[in-house]
């Protein structure tokens, strides 16, 4: 299996009210699409007063991997269609990381 070498996180906020609307929406539109490009998608949230975050972070084996997906620029965003509609404020970008370290069964099959 090959292991991950870079980390694309994206954050984006909305109402709370909106959240479960969103949620469904970011998974089937997003996170859906994402995993059969990446080796792995994670798509976490945050509940708060008011508003929820959203946080999704993608695993792939190179910037070179993740920019046949994201284009020649990673930390280019990519809204979604409806993105303006649900969030707060539309991100301006993503962090790229690169993968240090890993420690744990975060992921094992068993």
């Amino acid at each position: 299996m090959t292991q991950p070498r870079i980390a694309r996180i994206w954050r984006g906020r909305t109402a709370a009210a909106r959240a479960e609307e969103y949620a469904r929406y970011l998974f089937e539109v997003g996170v859906k699409p994402l995993a059969e490009k990446a080796l792995g998608v994670q798509m976490l949230r945050e509940d708060r007063d008011g508003e929820t975050e959203f946080m999704t972070i993608s695993y792939w084996e190179s910037v070179e991997a993740m920019s046949r997906f994201a284009g020649p620029d990673p930390r280019r965003i990519h809204h979604l269609e409806r993105d303006a509609e649900f969030l707060i404020e539309l991100p301006a970008g993503v962090q790229v990381l690169e993968i240090v370290d890993t420690l744990g069964r975060v992921g094992e099959k068993g």
